[in-house]
């Protein structure tokens, strides 16, 4: 980018200036490929390792965790990187996503092939696990490498407390529509296609396509509003860097932090729990078809997507924690209503479904709402911007807990009995206590991790008064520096 180009820029005020309605939109485009393909590996991805490839639940279970741990260790060390990038044509953030987005949509690709090392099943199964491993690895890495930038710039977009919820509601309205596409496109291709094996790699190369698009229209559409904020924020002095392992120690020196971490990793452990384990509930115990599965799911994120703008306006109204506890206590009630739930009882199943999407909702929108406001507390007391490491370790400790999850999920089925089978053969009747096992994922765990995400959502220090005075504290220090 030229010299010129910057100056004109920098004349814009981008921490003021309100984001119109194609900002909003491109900046909402470049979660759909991460949600798309997050959503159909979080809904199949572990059915297709038990049901398709042969592997053992706990196995699979144990790949879901490697592939998991992996993408929350790189997490911190991408945000640290994404912090220090500089380029004048791209800014911090935004070289990542475009360089990585190829990358990125081969390797989610290549997790539903299914390799054929051995005739022999059984002497397959190893082979299998270490393909599934290193290509889960190489995957998280670079979902990391085009996520982990683009929800760190959410405070380079707008730093309008509410503005900011209006911000999320664009982005999770991509997210959940994406994540709605995804099961729509697999309904259909389930249907079309009667081999399980050949229909998960028409679905993934479908997602593939749409993801690298996704992504591409965000860093093109948010472009000049990122280099706007770099121009001013290269103006600003800004004190020297830290080292990493003192940016640790005030990372977790900061309260509100610790809250917004652990209310995020509370919502989404319930909600990756209960998207793993409806395929099984829906097939296994309430015994419907897998073709059915996809409406179940389009249910629960339909519902999400509808409620996004109600959530958001209700908001400014309510107060985030209020809108938080509205929508996690019909969750719990939905939870409760799984649990109970008996073959035959459809209506209910998708009445249930409604109000988990409800609840859903607000997991989506809420935490990642609170968390801009955290980065402006640190830059107040360090006065340093430092988005890539909060967001890299606020992932890092969420992927933590589910990747743990994930491993529970898998090893509690294997222990309860559960029959894996191939690609190619019929579904096996499965024992009672794998049902019951099941009906322990979707219903109890989730609700505990609900209540948990409550507790502290209660205790969450920062409200519209206390950021309101935050700001003005900033920009008295900025007038100083201008000055």
């Amino acid at each position: 980018m030229n010299d010129s180009t910057a100056d004109g820029d920098s004349q814009r005020n981008p921490l003021t200036e309100k984001l119109d309605l194609k900002t909003k939109l491109a900046y909402g485009a470049g979660d759909l490929g991460p949600a798309i393909t997050a959503n159909i590996s979080v809904f199949y991805l572990l059915i297709f390792f038990t049901n398709v490839a042969g592997i053992p639940a706990g196995l699979a279970g144990t790949i879901l965790m490697i592939g998991k741990i992996w993408d929350g260790v790189n997490d911190p060390l991408v945000g640290f990187l994404t912090d220090k990038t500089k380029s004048r044509r791209w800014g911090r953030r935004l070289p990542w996503m475009f360089y990585g987005a190829i990358p990125f949509g081969i390797l989610f690709f290549l997790q539903w092939i299914v390799p054929q090392f051995s005739a022999n099943q059984s002497e397959n199964i190893g082979p299998l696990f270490w393909y599934y491993v290193a290509i889960g690895i190489l995957s998280q890495s670079f979902y990391t490498v085009v996520n982990l930038p683009y929800t760190a710039m959410t405070p380079e977009l707008t730093q309008d407390y509410d503005e900011r919820t209006s911000l999320n509601s664009f982005r999770f309205t991509f997210s959940i529509g994406g994540s709605i596409l995804s099961l729509i496109l697999a309904l259909i291709i389930f249907i079309k296609i009667g081999d399980r094996q050949q229909a998960y790699l028409a679905l993934a190369a479908v997602c593939t396509v749409i993801s690298i698009l996704g992504l591409y229209w965000c860093v093109f559409g948010v472009r000049d509003r990122i280099l706007a904020f770099e121009a001013k924020r290269i103006q600003t002095e800004e004190p020297a860097s830290l080292p990493f392992g003192e940016q640790l120690k005030i990372v977790f020196s900061n309260r509100p932090f610790l809250f917004v971490i652990g209310i995020y990793l509370c919502s989404w452990l319930g909600v990756q729990i209960t998207a793993s384990i409806i395929p099984y509930f829906v097939v296994n115990c309430m015994g419907l078809k897998e073709s059915d599965v996809p409406t179940v799911l389009i249910a629960v994120q339909a519902t999400a997507l509808l409620m996004l703008f109600v959530w958001g306006e209700l908001s400014k109204k309510l107060g985030k924690k209020v809108v938080y506890f509205l929508g996690m206590s019909l969750w719990i009630i939905a939870a409760a209503g799984l649990f109970f739930l008996k073959p035959g009882q459809i209506v209910l199943m998708y009445v249930m479904a409604i109000m988990a999407g409800i609840g859903v909702s607000t997991a989506y929108l809420i935490p990642w709402s609170m968390m801009p406001d955290v980065i402006e507390l640190d830059e107040l007391q360090t006065g340093q911007r430092r988005e890539g490491i909060f967001y890299g370790f606020m992932v890092l400790l969420q992927k933590f807990g589910l990747a743990f999850g994930l491993f529970l999920v898998g090893n509690a089925l294997q222990i309860s009995g559960f029959k894996e089978s191939v690609a190619g053969s019929p579904l096996p009747i499965q024992p009672e206590s794998a049902l019951f096992a099941i009906r322990i994922a979707v219903g109890p765990i989730p609700t505990v991790c609900l209540l948990c995400g409550l507790v502290l959502t209660y205790f969450y220090p920062i409200t519209r008064e206390m950021h309101a005075e935050i700001m003005l504290k900033l920009k008295e220090r900025q007038e100083k520096r201008g000055s």
